[in-house]
């Protein structure tokens, strides 16, 4: 009997969640804590808010490259031995980027550490979905997800308290503490049991082939209509959260522990949302979830930034909406489910990859386009274009067959 095909999960089922939960919150605590370290990145190393943009543009553009790399890797290696491989480049990417001398050099380790976030969320996602039961697969991948905000409110915890006492070369250091996990991994996990069953069919097939099965006809309608849709939540995330503490501080004058305060109220809304999204995934179906938790997110994103003045003046429902702005990216915790059950083992983590991280990839030009907008008007108004994207995810979903209920093994 395959790990999905039990009725009552086991110990394995929960070190494979458990630890691939933790690879997830230190992969985003990685990525993200780049954004809490822009102010004292100018002020030690002079560089430009442009400089700086493109640096995490750049990083952003990795994960994407990562993505796909990894992803056409798990499938022939195994999620295993990629989930280790992953962790142990991006913790030493950030690693490197404590001993930053120029703004290349601060490049390449960034770019260094996208490579490995990447390549780390598709590798989880794959081995939660394929090993635990239909009927908990969408509860489960979200619940993963959820270690997406736990990693930001670290990190913002970590670059708003501790960075101030310490300094950034030092943050970036301890940062290589994450690597710890891949010892637990190695010795604990199981290889995923239904990967094991079909690696014969495609174990000594060359990656490419792998990507070229993803754009035969049997699959391109789905490979681009996912890409699409992930685009779309892509950048509604990134377009809301990549210069975020800096549009709070700067542009709202919140000092710094408010800054704080506000980035963990979102992420705890971020938390709620993707832990609950898989609930109602499973009751009401992918597609309703989609729709409802966007739709949240996007009015939310309207009220913190082109309508400001008008909820600023009652300080709490400002945070209302901070909050709800996180829980409606709730919607993150249903791509691993749904992409999982659209395409087959044999390039699922190929699939899964390439599409998550092809649109992660594409917001290199995010953090350039805010910018961009806010020199001939504000922050708030390049940040506000998220809500744009955050309704196209809502009304895209539409296009996708209903898959709740379906099952992984019929699909090989």
């Amino acid at each position: 009997m395959l790990m999905n095909e039990q009725k009552k999960l086991t110990k394995d089922h929960y070190r494979i969640f458990g630890l691939s939960w933790a690879g997830w919150v230190f992969d985003f605590y990685d990525l993200v804590l780049f954004t809490f370290l822009i102010s004292q990145l100018q002020s030690s190393l002079h560089f430009s808010a442009e400089m700086l943009s493109l640096c995490l543009g750049i990083s952003l553009f990795a994960t994407g490259l990562g993505g796909i790399i990894f992803g056409a890797l798990g499938d022939k290696y195994g999620r295993k031995k990629v989930l280790q491989w992953t962790i142990i480049l991006y913790s030493i990417g950030t690693l490197l980027c404590a001993f930053s001398w120029s703004f290349y050099s601060l490049v390449l380790f960034r770019f260094i550490t996208g490579l490995g976030v990447g390549g780390e969320w598709a590798t989880g996602q794959i081995y939660i979905n394929e090993t635990f039961p239909d009927d908990l697969r969408a509860k489960f991948g979200a619940f993963m997800q959820s270690g997406a905000p736990v990693g930001v409110i670290l990190a913002s915890i970590v670059g708003g308290v501790i960075t101030p006492l310490i300094g950034w070369r030092f943050t970036f250091m301890i940062s290589i503490i994450p690597a710890i996990t891949v010892i637990f991994i190695r010795r604990y996990l199981k290889e995923s049991d239904v990967w094991i069953q079909n690696k014969d069919q495609y174990v000594n097939k060359n990656i490419f082939q792998e990507f070229k099965e993803l754009l035969s006809k049997e699959y391109r309608k789905i490979f681009l209509i996912s890409l699409i849709l992930c685009i779309f939540g892509m950048s509604a995330y990134w377009y809301t959260y990549s210069w975020l503490p800096t549009y709070l501080e700067q542009e709202r004058g919140m000092a710094l522990l408010s800054t704080t305060l506000g980035i963990i109220v979102i992420q705890c809304g971020d938390f709620i949302g993707y832990t609950t999204f898989g609930f109602v995934a499973e009751k009401l179906g992918r597609r309703p979830a989609f729709t409802i938790y966007s739709f949240i997110m996007g009015i939310s994103v309207s009220m913190i930034t082109i309508c400001w003045n008008q909820i600023a003046a009652i300080h709490d429902l400002l945070y209302v909406f901070m909050f709800l702005t996180g829980f409606g990216t709730g919607f993150f915790g249903g791509f691993g489910s749904l992409f999982s059950e659209l395409f087959p083992t044999k390039i699922r983590n190929t699939g899964v990859g390439t599409v998550f991280n092809l649109a992660r990839g594409a917001q290199f030009i995010t953090p350039i386009m805010i910018t961009l907008v806010a020199s001939y008007f504000d922050l708030s108004y390049g940040i506000a274009i998220a809500a744009i994207f955050a309704i196209l995810v809502g009304v895209w979903i539409w296009v996708f067959p209903e898959t709740k209920g379906t099952s992984i093994n019929e699909l090989d």
